[in-house]
């Protein structure tokens, strides 16, 4: 039988003791690695639809037709890059117009979404659920697409202005509503001990308030800029002028057009008769990493502050 041994520290350590120190570092190990296993599976899943699209976009249309969406590329071409770009002066300033409404339209989202949430977080405004219930049965109930499009155009003269890609996404119940939860997690004594030294509301909300929800407002600055960015309804609804189209709605007419052109050559019995001359799929994959390249790219600088905003924008509700 084995005897307990005393160590230099003076503690005892018995065989049993030494065994369960082993069992706890082989459970550790095999949970941390049946654990990364699992996340790498879950960011392959995520990953590869991505690569697909981006190896499908230099395929060549008839091996795209042919044996669908290869894992590599069997036969290089950039014909869809061609035609996606073949005016870049109207890519670029559908690339423009996009810019400029997801930055302005990003900045004053944040801006009024995070301001209401505070104004309804706080427990000294004694109307905050009368408003909190108005923001909420919009969410349920709304007046529909007509009387919504004649405010827009009749009353608020908004067609074809820059104003139409912005103003109707400008305010979301949604991100109000995680705006509202995180506020409520911040103390209470931060504002009182600022209105004892003299500070109005206003100033409050600046000073104090924004510095202190920076893991939110990147939260919901990548949620607006998501929604302004893949915006193409709002422009098919109010922009009728081509130098106004924003850029996920000006490669939905390219495509619709280039469907429109492959019909036509199919039926034709001119020079043009096969209808692989169009790379109708590989202009649907060339036109998906134009529009999800920039966008992509900005996750990076938020990520660390993503999941940060929403795990304590869910403590207090």
């Amino acid at each position: 039988m084995k005897k307990a041994t005393v160590s230099p520290k003076g503690t005892v350590s018995s065989p049993h003791h030494r065994f369960s120190r082993r069992t706890l570092t082989t459970d550790v190990l095999l949970f941390n690695g049946i654990g990364y296993a699992l996340l790498i599976l879950f960011a392959l899943l995520c990953v590869i639809p991505f690569y697909l699209v981006v190896i499908s976009s230099f395929q060549a249309e008839n091996v795209l037709i042919r044996e669908g969406f290869p894992l590599y590329i069997k036969e290089f071409s950039t014909a869809s890059y061609g035609l996606v770009l073949k005016a870049p002066e109207s890519i670029l300033r559908a690339y423009g117009v996009t810019i400029l409404v997801t930055a302005a339209g990003t900045l004053v989202s944040v801006f009024i979404n995070t301001m209401t949430g505070y104004v309804l977080s706080r427990k000294d405004f004694k109307a905050r659920n009368f408003f909190s219930f108005f923001f909420f049965f919009t969410t349920l109930f709304s007046g529909g697409l007509v009387p919504w499009y004649i405010i827009c155009v009749r009353y608020l003269n908004l067609k074809n202005t820059i104003f139409a890609l912005i103003l109707p996404m400008l305010f979301s119940v949604w991100n109000m509503i995680i705006a509202k939860s995180f506020m409520s997690s911040l103390p209470m004594a931060i504002t009182e001990s600022a209105k004892i030294d003299g500070a109005n509301d206003f100033r409050i909300y600046i000073r104090l308030i924004v510095p202190l929800s920076t893991p939110l407002i990147a939260t919901l600055s990548l949620f607006s800029a998501l929604a302004y960015w893949n915006d193409w309804y709002n422009c098919m609804l109010y922009i009728t002028k081509t130098d106004m189209y924003n850029l996920q709605y000006y490669l939905q007419t390219m495509l619709n057009n280039a469907d429109a052109i492959r019909k036509a050559a199919s039926m034709s019995n001119g020079a043009v008769t096969s209808s692989a001359q169009v790379p109708l799929e590989g202009m649907k994959m060339a036109m998906t990493v134009v529009a999800t390249g920039p966008i992509v790219l900005l996750y990076p600088f938020v990520q660390r502050y993503f999941v940060k905003g929403l795990t304590i924008g869910a403590v207090k509700g």
